[in-house]
């Protein structure tokens, strides 16, 4: 056993070794000098040893999360995309006195001076600010919530000694409330850690998708994260700070939307009802444009997170706007469903395009009298007819005559019944009824009573307006239903293709092309022939074909009705089709014709250029004659250009193979706001764009790729 003697003596030599090796002899702390940094600190790097113990030092690693990829439309506009953000932070110093009063006040000192020039604190107690000191001192603690870039410059040069700027990435909806249900919005993985410093953890919140195409494509959207190493000494001071690999961000998701349509379509909606929906889509590839939802919601509410009053006033709001009822709400498509008896019947062969059925006011099917919208007989009338004027009891007579199981096969290869299979959150499959469910929910078949009824689009038969424009594309075509596209591209970080949608048959409809032909010719006669019920949408540069729709809706005692208007353009070549729905409120009288029709004609009239230009018949081709050619006889013939076999054919509309990359790589569609910059987020200034743009945005360094981020039927 060592004596006392002993002890001492080695006790006595342990500390002038330390003493020499410090360089400095020891002392006791200076309390009213531990707040200022000394003038003149001995230089130190990483590599300096020592072999006292640096309980203080600290080597820490961190994730530095990645920016998500962008969302854009058909043409490179941004939807969803990136900018800096920035919260205040506690930076603490290693402290010569670190008892807990201490570090609570000279904490509290700065916080107090914070809320003179910043609202937007988060509260923090005194336990949370000793145990960020104890623990994670080397890291700043955030104190505010985020600051867009203009408020963090106003306050930069006000903060006091301790509080710095702390840049972060954050999710940004240029356009609001623009497709928001399909959109969706990202939201924060977790909070930040608060225990002692792990491996690896994020510098900030990582974010992840919650709703929509965010969360659809949170995959693809995630980047991949990059990594920083710190290196602090026993005093605090920080020796080293290296990224050790940038972040890259995650891939851009090309939507099919066009944003101008898109907005014209929601500013349509907000000025023609209080709750409805609109879609377009292309009848050549399936592609959807347009589908728009009234009331929306702004998506910007929900980043960096929406707090619970917010969110319970959205939930509880009872216009629901939460809810996309473009394709999660379902409908009785009522009377934009009877272009598919007429096709039936016609196909075939129980009435042709010339026999006429007597139709009058009202009919009697069993003990049940059921009227037609109008009180006046229509008289004996053909198909086309019918359909002009939205006959009901013709629609009465015919649909029982041709059997609920014909007309209701051609629903069902038009796309009613089931989902149609785009990626989205929430929709809505719509139900066409069968004996079997019948049977199940009703405790029996279907009947003559049920038959007529589901022959004008009422009774069980319900459809979500996205499903009715996939109907009106397939009428259009005649010979098939297209499968609807809703992401035309799927890029990676360097604007490779990874996914391209190519145009697809969903099902062949197995119609009559005659059939078709004369459903066409008597849906051109609901808008543009005599007596038409659509009249309202008529339009000024090309013939559009439709159908009105009003529709009994919810409960007997609510009283409420809808109404519809859907088809296509142009008759005789047709591109587009669509779908328009107007929910009425309780009480409220409303018809197809009135509230539905005039919103079609104010959007179309509104993209009337667009329209014009794409359906304009191809141009003849240029004479072009080779001057170099030799001379023969037959100088007057012009020579043929020989096509280029890796030249993309201007019209198509699938991206062509980039031959330059071995044939197997598609060539991404321009994604304008995808920008590049080096400069740090400090040193950028964001520039403004054009109105109808969105605005770029200042970038973290990332990856080899700096992103800058019962049946009423009305006229």
């Amino acid at each position: 056993m060592v004596n006392s003697a002993s002890f001492w003596r080695v006790w006595l030599i342990c500390c002038l070794v330390a003493q020499w090796v410090g360089g400095q002899p020891s002392r006791a702390p200076d309390i009213a000098k531990v707040d200022r940094v000394p003038e003149s600190l001995p230089a130190k790097n990483a590599s300096d040893g020592a072999i006292s113990t640096r309980k203080d030092a600290r080597t820490i690693t961190l994730k530095i999360p990645a920016p998500r990829g962008q969302i854009v439309d058909r043409e490179g506009a941004a939807i969803a995309q990136n900018r800096v953000a920035y919260q205040v932070a506690l930076q603490f110093r290693q402290f010569e006195n670190a008892d807990r009063d201490f570090v609570v006040s000279w904490a509290r000192t700065r916080l107090d001076a914070l809320q003179l020039i910043v609202k937007k604190l988060t509260p923090k107690t005194d336990e949370e600010l000793y145990n960020h000191y104890k623990n994670r001192r080397w890291l700043p603690l955030l104190v505010t919530s985020q600051l867009d870039e203009k408020e963090a410059h106003a306050i930069e040069s006000k903060l006091s000694a301790g509080l710095v700027l702390q840049p972060i990435y954050c999710r940004e909806y240029p356009h609001g409330e623009l497709a928001s249900h399909i959109i969706g919005y990202s939201g924060s993985v977790g909070k930040l850690p608060t225990g002692p410093i792990n491996f690896n953890e994020p510098l900030w919140e990582e974010s992840e998708g919650r709703a929509g195409l965010e969360k659809f494509f949170n995959e693809q959207l995630t980047g991949d994260a990059g990594m920083k190493r710190l290196l602090f000494d026993e005093s605090g001071n920080k020796l080293l700070e290296e990224q050790v690999k940038r972040p890259r961000p995650g891939g851009t998701l090309v939507t099919t939307l066009n944003l101008q349509w898109q907005m014209l379509a929601e500013k349509t909606l907000r000025n023609g009802c209080k709750r409805g929906a609109f879609v377009v889509i292309d009848v050549v590839t399936g592609e959807v444009l347009v589908m728009a939802s009234r009331p929306s919601f702004d998506l910007n509410r929900f980043i960096p997170g929406i707090n619970d009053v917010d969110f319970k006033r959205l939930n509880d709001d009872p216009s629901q706007p939460l809810f996309g009822r473009a394709f999660q709400s379902v409908y009785p498509p009522a009377s934009s469903f009877k272009p598919i008896v007429a096709l039936a019947a016609l196909n075939n062969g129980k009435v042709t395009e010339n026999s006429e059925i007597y139709c009058p006011a009202s009919i009697t099917i069993g003990r049940t009298v059921m009227r037609n919208w109008s009180k006046t007989p229509e008289g004996s009338i053909n198909v086309k007819r019918a359909l002009a004027r939205s006959c009901n009891t013709w629609f009465y007579q015919v649909g029982i005559d041709v059997g609920h199981s014909a007309f209701l096969n051609v629903a069902r290869r038009l796309g009613f019944g089931e989902k149609t299979g785009l990626p989205l959150i929430g929709e809505s499959p719509g139900l066409v009824p069968s004996d079997e469910w019948m049977l199940k929910n009703e405790k029996r078949r279907i009947l003559d009573g049920d038959t007529a009824n589901l022959a004008i689009g009422q009774g069980s038969l319900l459809a979500s307006p996205l499903q009715v424009a996939q109907a009106m594309a397939g009428i259009a075509n005649g010979g098939a239903l297209p499968k609807l596209q809703l992401i035309r591209q799927v890029q990676d970080t360097r604007g490779r293709v990874v996914k391209a949608a190519i145009p697809e048959r969903k099902n062949w409809l197995g119609i009559d092309p005659k059939a078709v032909e004369i459903v066409h010719k008597g849906m051109s006669d609901v808008v543009n022939g005599p007596g038409g019920t659509g009249s309202a949408a008529q339009l000024s540069y090309t013939t559009l074909c439709g159908k009105t729709g009003t529709a009994q809706w919810g409960p007997p005692a609510k009283e409420q009705r809808l109404a519809w208007f859907a088809g296509f353009l142009p008759e005789d070549n047709p591109r587009y089709s669509f779908a328009v729905l107007y929910e009425g409120s309780p009480g409220e009288t409303v018809s197809g014709g009135r509230m539905a029709a005039p919103m079609v004609k104010k959007f179309f009239e509104g993209i009337k250029d667009d329209i014009k230009e794409i359906i304009a018949p191809p141009k003849k081709a240029l004479v072009v004659v080779d001057e170099h050619a030799p001379e023969s006889g037959n100088e007057n013939i012009p020579k043929a250009i020989p096509k280029d076999p890796d030249a993309a054919d201007s019209e198509s509309e699938s991206p062509a193979p980039d031959k330059s990359a071995g044939g197997n790589v598609l060539k991404a569609l321009p994604v304008e706001p995808l920008r590049s910059d080096q400069a740090p987020p400090e040193e950028l200034t964001p520039e403004e764009s054009p109105p109808e743009k969105p605005r770029a945005i200042r970038a973290i360094p990332v990856g080899d790729n700096e992103v800058i981020e019962k049946g009423v039927e009305e006229p």
